[in-house]
Protein backbone atom coordinates (compact mmCIF):
# COMPACT_ATOMS: atom_id res chain seq x y z
CA UNK A 1 0.00 0.00 0.00
CA UNK A 2 0.84 3.45 -0.65
CA UNK A 3 0.88 6.24 1.21
CA UNK A 4 1.56 9.92 -0.71
CA UNK A 5 1.15 13.03 1.74
CA UNK A 6 2.94 15.73 2.29
CA UNK A 7 4.88 15.51 6.07
CA UNK A 8 4.23 18.74 7.08
CA UNK A 9 0.14 18.51 6.22
CA UNK A 10 -1.83 17.82 9.61
CA UNK A 11 -4.14 16.24 7.86
CA UNK A 12 -1.84 14.28 6.85
CA UNK A 13 -0.01 13.45 10.00
CA UNK A 14 -3.30 12.54 11.75
CA UNK A 15 -3.66 10.25 8.90
CA UNK A 16 -0.50 8.68 9.74
CA UNK A 17 -0.56 8.29 13.08
CA UNK A 18 -4.12 6.13 12.18
CA UNK A 19 -2.36 4.00 10.37
CA UNK A 20 0.59 3.36 12.39
CA UNK A 21 -1.56 3.24 15.84
CA UNK A 22 -3.90 0.03 13.92
CA UNK A 23 -1.00 -1.33 12.54
CA UNK A 24 -1.76 -0.81 9.16
CA UNK A 25 1.96 -0.85 7.09
CA UNK A 26 2.57 1.26 4.03
CA UNK A 27 5.41 2.52 2.07
CA UNK A 28 5.71 6.57 2.47
CA UNK A 29 6.19 8.78 -0.26
CA UNK A 30 6.37 12.65 -0.01
CA UNK A 31 4.65 14.32 -2.97
CA UNK A 32 6.56 17.23 -2.80
CA UNK A 33 9.68 15.39 -3.61
CA UNK A 34 8.32 12.84 -6.19
CA UNK A 35 5.16 14.01 -7.69
CA UNK A 36 2.30 12.13 -8.99
CA UNK A 37 2.71 11.42 -12.54
CA UNK A 38 0.13 12.06 -15.31
CA UNK A 39 -0.36 8.30 -15.88
CA UNK A 40 -0.56 7.75 -12.01
CA UNK A 41 -3.17 10.61 -11.52
CA UNK A 42 -4.91 9.25 -14.85
CA UNK A 43 -5.07 5.42 -13.28
CA UNK A 44 -6.07 6.87 -9.40
CA UNK A 45 -8.92 8.70 -10.73
CA UNK A 46 -10.29 5.98 -12.58
CA UNK A 47 -10.24 3.68 -9.67
CA UNK A 48 -11.09 6.30 -6.77
CA UNK A 49 -14.70 6.64 -9.01
CA UNK A 50 -14.17 10.44 -7.92
CA UNK A 51 -15.08 13.50 -9.79
CA UNK A 52 -11.32 14.79 -10.91
CA UNK A 53 -12.15 18.15 -8.64
CA UNK A 54 -11.30 15.82 -5.77
CA UNK A 55 -8.14 15.68 -6.61
CA UNK A 56 -6.97 19.34 -6.35
CA UNK A 57 -6.01 20.76 -3.13
CA UNK A 58 -8.71 23.19 -3.15
CA UNK A 59 -7.29 24.78 0.09
CA UNK A 60 -3.77 24.80 -0.69
CA UNK A 61 -1.94 28.34 -1.57
CA UNK A 62 -0.30 27.40 -4.89
CA UNK A 63 -4.27 26.51 -5.99
CA UNK A 64 -5.39 29.96 -4.39
CA UNK A 65 -2.88 32.34 -6.36
CA UNK A 66 -3.23 30.95 -9.59
CA UNK A 67 -6.70 31.14 -9.04
CA UNK A 68 -7.60 27.57 -10.08
CA UNK A 69 -11.03 27.79 -8.37
CA UNK A 70 -12.08 30.25 -11.01
CA UNK A 71 -10.26 28.28 -13.93
CA UNK A 72 -10.91 24.93 -13.56
CA UNK A 73 -14.54 24.68 -15.35
CA UNK A 74 -12.80 25.56 -18.41
CA UNK A 75 -10.13 23.24 -18.10
CA UNK A 76 -10.24 20.27 -20.19
CA UNK A 77 -9.84 16.87 -18.14
CA UNK A 78 -6.28 16.51 -20.45
CA UNK A 79 -5.63 20.11 -18.99
CA UNK A 80 -6.54 19.38 -15.37
CA UNK A 81 -4.34 16.69 -15.47
CA UNK A 82 -1.04 18.17 -16.70
CA UNK A 83 -1.96 20.99 -13.97
CA UNK A 84 -2.03 18.56 -11.11
CA UNK A 85 0.79 16.37 -12.71
CA UNK A 86 3.04 19.71 -12.80
CA UNK A 87 3.21 20.20 -9.21
CA UNK A 88 2.24 17.62 -5.87
CA UNK A 89 1.51 20.87 -4.11
CA UNK A 90 -1.51 21.12 -6.26
CA UNK A 91 -2.85 18.05 -5.50
CA UNK A 92 -5.13 16.55 -2.13
CA UNK A 93 -3.54 14.40 -0.49
CA UNK A 94 -2.86 12.15 1.46
CA UNK A 95 -3.58 9.42 -1.32
CA UNK A 96 -3.63 5.98 -0.39
CA UNK A 97 -3.40 3.47 -3.07
CA UNK A 98 -3.87 -0.11 -2.14
CA UNK A 99 -4.82 -2.65 -5.25
CA UNK A 100 -8.26 -1.27 -6.60
CA UNK A 101 -9.02 1.34 -3.93
CA UNK A 102 -7.88 4.84 -4.03
CA UNK A 103 -8.49 7.13 -0.52
CA UNK A 104 -8.06 10.81 -1.82
CA UNK A 105 -8.19 13.07 1.73
CA UNK A 106 -8.54 11.30 5.33
CA UNK A 107 -11.64 10.77 6.87
CA UNK A 108 -11.43 8.38 9.74
CA UNK A 109 -14.47 6.38 8.79
CA UNK A 110 -13.15 5.49 5.25
CA UNK A 111 -9.94 4.47 6.15
CA UNK A 112 -11.49 2.09 8.60
CA UNK A 113 -13.90 0.32 6.11
CA UNK A 114 -11.24 0.48 3.49
CA UNK A 115 -8.36 -0.74 5.29
CA UNK A 116 -9.53 -3.00 8.25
Amino acid sequence: MDFICYPKCTTCQKAKKWLDDNGIAYDLRDIKESNPTLAELKKWHKKSGLPLKKFFNTSGLLYKSMQLKDKLADMSEEEQYKLLASDGMLVKRPIIVKNDTVIVGFKEKEYEEALK
